[in-house]
């Protein structure tokens, strides 16, 4: 078995600096030495067989079970090495039939009527309320935040993204919105409050209901601009001048994305503008990770932009901008894992210790997914028909320039006569 362990990670790590050690003891390193150092320790003859057998699945099964220990650095650190090789993607030839049996089944998987999707939505979002609130900004944006300059907090560069999702939506006032996948309410109350929007936000989670429900009852002022449904995308009936989606369009599944572009242009007026938000994959239409299917994400794919753009022009929609971001969602997922780890002993307290190694290795392998892979977010803007959106892109830091003064202006003390 230890020959075998060398062997697979001898030919998979070239560059870096992994050492790994047995459950027999014996250490050896892999990698060219460059890099910052990571040491890993097996604790089973199980995990080390079953990431010999399905290394896409076992290890982040061996690590949350305790199996796979991190002896030096961290498991991001870990994750960074074995996700940064030039072939990364490459499995052992052994472990190929794993990958074409989840490839021939990935229509299945992704099979979500509505039952199965309230379903996966309730199996990731429905967790602990204050789960979130430990590693998100102060308005739960639970997407890819948009940093303008480095070093810039997750909370301005979450507003930021909003910003630019309303600068995008070309809104002026009293414009109804349809927010699908509206999470805990942020954008929603954002584009109410900053653009005098009248928005309906739609999610298939009670938790996110609640709770967005519950915000808007403390906004008393938004009270009759907003309207937060526990409904689904397919049963929305009226029609809307705006129609945004961020985050969500990684849950709908691959066989369900003409019934969702249909949709969407049936909701949106001959004058409207949509934004569609999504992570995209940049390598071509692939399967999902058995490991985050398994345990994070069940029923959610994330596409290639070659799987979505023929759905979209099928439809009846027109492309009128197409912007790729690259690096952000690895800077957010950086943001969010060091929030939670800042808080591991009140997860723990409120799960176990076995949930937050999940959760560790859910976002650290995720944050360098998009950090040495080809996982990106790309966000279109749709029409149906020409001459709605500018034929130049600088309305969009003119409208956001137009929101930061507004912003400002809301912040912005009181100031009693005379002072």
């Amino acid at each position: 078995m230890d020959r075998l362990l060398r062997a697979l990670f001898g030919s998979f790590v070239r560059a870096g600096n992994l050492r790994v050690t047995t459950r027999d003891g014996t250490t050896f390193t892999v990698g060219d030495g460059t890099g910052q150092p990571a040491a890993m320790r097996f604790t089973t003859r199980q995990a080390e067989l079953g990431l010999l057998l399905d290394p896409e699945l076992r290890l982040g099964e061996a690590y949350m079970d305790g199996e796979i220990i991190i002896e030096h650095g961290s498991i991001a650190d870990a994750l960074a090495i074995l996700l940064g090789q030039e072939h990364s993607s490459s499995l052992p030839a052994w472990a190929n039939p794993w990958r074409l049996g989840r490839l021939l089944a990935r229509r299945m998987h992704q099979f979500n009527p509505r039952w199965r999707a309230r379903r996966n939505v309730a199996h990731h979002y429905d967790l602990n309320t204050q789960l979130y609130g430990y590693f998100l900004d102060s308005d739960r944006q639970y997407s890819c935040a948009y940093f303008e300059r480095p070093g810039q907090s997750l909370d301005d560069a979450q507003l930021a993204k909003k910003r630019h999702l309303a600068a995008k939506l070309l809104l002026d006032a009293q414009r109804s919105v349809l927010d699908i996948g509206c999470g805990w309410g942020g954008l929603a109350l954002y584009l109410a409050e900053f653009c005098d929007a009248r928005v309906t936000g739609i999610t298939l989670s009670e938790q996110q209901h609640a709770f967005a429900r519950a915000r808007l009852t403390e906004r008393s002022a938004l009270a009759g601009q907003i309207d937060f449904r526990l409904q689904d995308y397919r049963d929305v009936r009226e029609k809307f001048d705006r129609i945004v989606s961020v985050g969500m369009f990684e849950h709908v599944g691959v066989g369900f994305y003409a019934a969702f572009c249909r949709k969407c242009h049936a909701l949106l007026k001959s004058d409207g503008v949509m934004l569609l938000h999504s992570i995209c994959r940049s390598e071509g239409p692939n399967v999902t990770n058995p490991w985050i299917a398994k345990y994070i994400f069940p029923g959610g794919y994330i596409p290639a932009l070659s799987e979505v753009l023929p759905f979209v022009e099928w439809s009846g929609f027109l492309v009128t901008d197409i912007e790729i971001l690259r690096l952000h969602y690895a800077e957010t997922l950086k943001a969010w894992r060091e929030r939670f780890l800042a808080h591991r002993e009140e997860v723990e307290q409120m799960y176990d210790a076995r949930f937050v190694r999940m959760w560790e290795f859910y976002l650290a392998a995720s944050e360098m997914a998009f950090r040495k892979q080809a996982l990106m977010v790309f966000q279109l803007q749709l029409t149906k028909k020409q001459g709605i959106v500018p034929m130049t892109r600088d309305y969009i830091a003119r409208s956001e320039e137009r929101l930061r003064q507004i912003e400002r202006a809301a912040r912005a003390p009181l100031r009693l006569a005379g002072e």
